[in-house]
């Protein structure tokens, strides 16, 4: 996964370790997913369905897109992929609230964030589409406010959910947040891309269990 443009080319060993690892990041997403479909089916609700399953297809669409866009060679189809990975982390963001909102904190407020989180990964899919890479700085800090936008919603969630489910949760967001901080110097330390992509893949985790537990 890129958030911003390479500084430098990543070595071929690099690209093969950010390949793998996100590949093994994609399997464990269709392995874990039937089993969130089915904790939330047992709820007879709705909304935990829905919000499992988009969890599970973001979370997918996330690790495919960005597993095929580290194993092609350069050239025009790899470009194509490195929009699609980008987008996809806007839709994993959106994906991750999703079910929180329905699941968790439910009525207006519920409905509110996720109108708003959705609308912005809209409108961030379609600038990758249309504009690529051409605005790294905003891509990462949209990427960012988007992920911590949950803070707004703390005392609801505080008041409707689990401390363990709190931790489940703020513990992705960090491992998603201090993962950056290797992605930034990604051009004075090899495998730094790698090390990104593990810290997105404990976020993710994370975040499955928070979902698997306490919100499905």
């Amino acid at each position: 996964m890129t958030l911003v443009r390479l500084r430098r080319q990543q070595s071929q060993g690099e690209e093969i370790a950010n390949s793998i690892s996100h590949g093994i990041g994609l399997v464990a997403a269709l392995v874990g997913t039937p089993f969130l479909i089915t904790q939330a089916a047992r709820h007879g609700n709705a909304g935990f369905v829905i919000g499992a399953s988009l969890f599970s297809a973001t979370t997918i669409f996330l690790y495919l897109a960005s597993t095929l866009y580290h194993a092609l060679p350069i050239g025009k189809t790899k470009r194509v992929f490195r929009v699609l990975e980008h987008s996809a982390i806007f839709l994993l963001i959106a994906g991750t609230y999703t079910p929180f909102t329905l699941g968790i904190l439910h009525g207006v407020w519920g409905w509110i964030l996720l109108s708003i989180i959705w609308s912005l990964a809209a409108a961030g899919v379609v600038v990758k589409v249309f504009y690529g890479t051409s605005f790294p700085i905003l891509s990462t800090s949209l990427y960012l406010f988007m992920g911590w936008m949950i803070v707004i919603t703390a005392d609801l969630l505080i008041a409707n959910m689990p401390t363990p489910g709190l931790l489940w949760l703020i513990a992705g967001g960090l491992s998603y947040t201090v993962g950056v901080v290797f992605f930034a110097i990604d051009s004075r330390l090899q495998y730094a891309h790698l090390i990104w992509h593990l810290f997105v893949l404990t976020g993710t985790t994370c975040h499955y269990f928070a979902v698997l537990w306490y919100a499905a």
